[in-house]
């Protein structure tokens, strides 16, 4: 019999693409709009992302263009902006506003190198439990003699070796990130 490894796979997707997401909220000294995207803004009663109310364009590597649909909402934009405390720069003109991304000091570079090693451990603790929870299952399946001894040594090692793929694939996205936070 073999072992259904469905939802392992499905958490180990889940961690990387929630791993991606954190990356992507920690800005490089590069200019991208998905830093922003964490940032919600109350208008007309609700709360709602700025690429919701407002198109968000690239004018260069260091600066954002926000262009609100509504003028009179440029006010809060900005002050959600500023609140958010991402060291970024903003100034309002006639058509909208900049955000600009300041160059990384080696200090800063440090820190955020550190918040990604620390979101990456996060992720290896995902798959750490995942992994837990699926030989936990294995092994009574073991137990109530529904799977024979052999069948579950061979399913521990299939386990492995997706958690094996699982990390490889998470050390990846972090050499990535940290390559990019280090220029």
């Amino acid at each position: 019999m073999a072992y259904n490894f469905s939802d392992f796979k499905n958490e180990s997707k889940n961690t990387e693409d929630w791993l991606g997401k954190e990356f992507s909220q920690i800005h490089t000294g590069v200019a991208t709009p998905a830093l922003l995207d964490g940032i919600q803004v109350e208008i007309y009663g609700s709360k709602m992302a700025i690429s919701h109310v407002a198109s968000i364009s690239i004018e260069d590597s260091r600066t954002l263009r926000i262009s609100p649909w509504d003028k009179s909402q440029l006010k809060e934009i900005e002050r959600v902006i500023v609140s958010a405390n991402l060291g970024l720069g903003t100034s309002v003109d006639d058509n909208g506003m900049r955000v600009s991304f300041p160059p990384l000091t080696t200090e800063r570079r440090e820190q955020l190198a550190k918040i990604v090693r620390a979101k990456f451990e996060e992720a290896r603790i995902r798959i750490r439990t995942s992994r837990e929870d699926v030989w936990d299952d294995i092994q009574t399946k073991e137990k109530a003699g529904v799977m024979p001894e052999d069948e579950k040594f061979r399913n521990k090692d299939e386990l492995q070796k997706l958690v094996d793929e699982a990390n490889n694939k998470l050390e990846t996205l972090t050499e990535k990130k940290e390559r990019e936070l280090m220029g």
